[in-house]
């Protein structure tokens, strides 16, 4: 395709090193539908004649029913996945073929198909993410007033609800969707026509290709269309953002389904045994999620390091762009799948939760709160006063709540019978009524509103 200029072909080990067919074969449909809309914009502008232009359609037709049956075969002497498409052409209609890369280069080429996969990646990405948020809102409304332990630094620090610590993903994965869907926005521009960088003297019709592959617009400069891969830098970072928060929750449920907690039972059909211990029950489903997020994040590392001081416009470097993008979305698909599926099916022992939140006098703060209110005191004050008290408990070996009147007011004697209205657990999430609180009725006012963003409701 390139030998004119050369009087040796490359070595063995060159068409080894420069072959990409092996990965780039995944554009096979973006190169069919790019070179479609190029070779409909060269003859609607008299570039080519409608006779060609028609056998190039019909051979890239039938390349694409090929290629649908039977794969794409990989030749190494043809690099790459738009030399096949060219060659192949080239064998189905003759000379034809050769017109089709009129006005083109395989720099702009490539940046365009790239475009196009990355684009139905965020989509995918997009609806598997949602599918999980449905999972979540769901199973937050059914634990709305579960009573758990919230945690801090991995200890006991005051009730909250099951429902809202799993509202908690929800939010996490609402920017997730927030951060792909601005960068499905931002890619939008097609860079075809800027040819090998410096555009074409043919007068082509860039606008009508961007419309035609569904762009909102042409990218506006030559250079930085053929070399820019923006648009997979900004894929791989939401796909590792989105990545670390679900590895955070696969962390939440390996230590949850452990038995010193035992808050959760992870089904059969999202666990493994053990080859040698025949009592195991591994959340082997939810290490993978928690290792994959490390593996996405290499791939953005790597993409990041390719395009670190690579100068303008197109270099072979480039050509390392898409396993990481590929594997990246890979797994990520799989991880948001996988962690749909246990959330669905997972069970909770809401009994165990709430035995587990009665541990390390969860409701101090409420006390603390209440001597502020009802009492008068400065807010450090009481929380002297409170931390004196559970000094007590644990010394009476007690919870907070189980100590008498007398013992309280043995602490401060402003305490009155009235501290035991906000002392139990379930008084303590009911009374979290702020906005973004625990309490039951905010959670199910969260949910609400979640369910109507999700389209549930309908």
């Amino acid at each position: 395709m390139w030998g004119g200029r050369f009087a040796e072909g490359p070595s063995a080990l060159m068409r080894e090193i420069n072959a990409s067919i092996s990965f780039d074969k995944r554009l096979w449909r973006h190169d069919i539908e790019a070179s479609r809309a190029h070779v409909a914009m060269l003859a609607a502008q008299g570039i080519v004649s409608a006779d060609d232009a028609d056998a190039i359609c019909e051979g890239l037709e039938r390349i694409s029913d090929e290629y649908e049956t039977d794969g794409v075969p990989e030749d190494p002497a043809l690099e790459d996945i738009h030399m096949h498409v060219e060659q192949r052409l080239a064998e189905l209609i003759g000379p034809a073929a050769g017109r089709l890369h009129t006005a083109r280069s395989r720099n702009d080429q490539v940046a365009t198909d790239f475009r196009l996969w990355v684009r139905e990646a965020i989509d995918e990405a997009l609806a598997s993410i949602e599918a999980l948020q449905r999972a979540l809102v769901a199973r937050a409304e059914e634990h709305a007033a579960t009573v758990m332990p919230g945690f801090t630094h991995l200890q006991v620090a005051q009730p909250v609800t099951l429902g809202h610590h799993l509202m908690a993903y929800y939010e996490m994965l609402r920017r997730d969707r927030s951060r792909f869907a601005d960068a499905r926005k931002r890619m939008n521009e097609c860079p075809l026509g800027s040819a090998a960088l410096a555009g074409t003297g043919f007068p082509i019709d860039r606008e009508a290709t961007a419309l035609a592959l569904g762009f909102d617009r042409a990218t506006a400069n030559s250079i930085d269309s053929v070399s820019d891969r923006d648009f997979a830098l900004d894929h791989l970072m939401a796909s590792t953002q989105c990545a670390l928060h679900l590895s955070r929750l696969a962390e939440e449920l390996i230590v949850w389904a452990s038995q010193p907690f035992s808050f959760v039972r992870l089904p059969d059909s999202y666990s493994t045994g053990s080859s040698i211990m025949p009592q195991k029950r591994n959340p082997d489903a939810a290490e993978l999620v928690r290792g994959h997020s490390g593996r996405i994040a290499g791939a953005m590392t790597a993409l990041v390091m390719v395009m670190k001081g690579l100068p303008l416009a197109y270099a072979k470097d480039l050509q390392n762009d898409k396993p990481p993008v590929f594997e990246a979305h890979d797994l990520l698909i799989l991880s948001l799948s996988a962690m749909a599926g246990m959330i669905e099916s997972v069970g909770f022992d809401s009994e165990r939760m709430r035995a587990a939140t009665e541990a390390g006098h969860p409701t101090a703060t409420d006390m603390a709160d209440w001597l502020v209110r009802e009492a008068g005191l400065p807010f450090r004050e009481a929380h002297h006063v409170t931390g004196r008290a559970v000094k007590l408990a644990d010394e009476r070996g007690v919870r907070l709540w189980e100590l008498g009147l007398d013992e309280l007011q043995s602490v401060d004697s402003r305490i009155d019978k009235r501290i035991f209205d906000v002392l139990p657990v379930q008084a303590s999430v009911r009374s979290r009524t702020s906005h973004g609180g625990t309490a039951p009725q905010a959670v199910r006012k969260r949910v609400e509103a979640a369910k109507k963003a999700l389209g549930m409701n309908e």
